[in-house]
């Protein structure tokens, strides 16, 4: 029974150390295998995710289904994804700051809308700078625009809007809303300060804003061909207008 029993304890004593070498062996494989990059001549995914070594988000790109939504220092936040196809950008804190999507499709009524957005973020905050194209069945705008926002961090504004929104008195909500869309501190939430491109009436426009987002100036060539630089005043209206037509 005793020569069993140490038969038995060697045995398992060999089993042991067999079985911690080629753990070990397996290890140093695995972790030289992930030191080494890959090679592939094609590969079909629907979302990668870059990711900093802290584990912050660096960029995302994905089809629509995978796509994601705002993210504010790692955290989800306004609204869910699945509804922004293409490529998004992250600061180093991990906060969104800009992409780059687009969309294209004919509906059963044979319409299609199609669009291509890029744009560049304020620091916690939306889109200051854009590259843009929207077409809407033949209705189209191409431009690039610059537009000023307010100092306000957009986490905090989301969270005052969904507080506004789980208010049940329809007309406080509705005033609450106006008032949290209204200037901070003298300072419009967003204004459009430029923009240059091609408008839906067919005209090569350059726009220029002031601090509120109204037109001030502007350079355009329309669809005839004629060129005109309009003065407008605070409300719109066209106060001076200058013509390449000869005296």
């Amino acid at each position: 029974m005793n020569t069993n029993i140490e038969r038995d304890v060697r045995f398992l004593k060999r089993y042991a150390i067999v079985t911690s070498t080629l753990l070990v062996v397996l290890s140093v494989a695995a972790f030289t295998r992930s030191t080494q990059h890959a090679k592939f001549d094609e590969i079909d995914v629907e979302r990668i995710n870059i990711r900093e070594p802290n584990g912050n988000y660096r960029m995302v790109i994905s089809n629509r289904p995978r796509s994601i939504g705002p993210i504010y220092k790692n955290k989800p936040f306004g609204y869910e994804g699945g509804g922004r196809p293409g490529i998004i950008f992250f600061n180093d804190e991990g906060t969104e700051n800009g992409g780059l999507t687009f969309t294209g499709q004919r509906g059963a009524d044979g319409k299609y809308r199609a669009s291509t957005h890029m744009s560049f973020d304020q620091f916690n905050q939306d889109q200051v700078l854009n590259l843009d194209y929207g077409d809407n069945n033949g209705q189209r705008v191409v431009g690039v625009s610059v537009n000023d926002r307010a100092g306000v961090d957009i986490h905090d504004m989301v969270a005052e809007r969904d507080s506004i929104m789980k208010m049940k008195d329809t007309v406080a909500r509705n005033a609450s809303l106006k008032k949290w869309a209204g200037p901070r501190n003298g300072e419009p939430l967003v204004a459009q300060r430029l923009f240059v491109g091609r408008d839906p009436d067919k005209s090569a426009i350059l726009n220029l804003s002031d601090r509120d987002g109204k037109p001030r100036l502007r350079l355009l060539v329309d669809s005839l061909g004629t060129a005109r630089i309009e003065f407008l005043d605070a409300t719109g209206k066209v106060v001076n207008s200058v013509t390449g037509s000869p005296r």
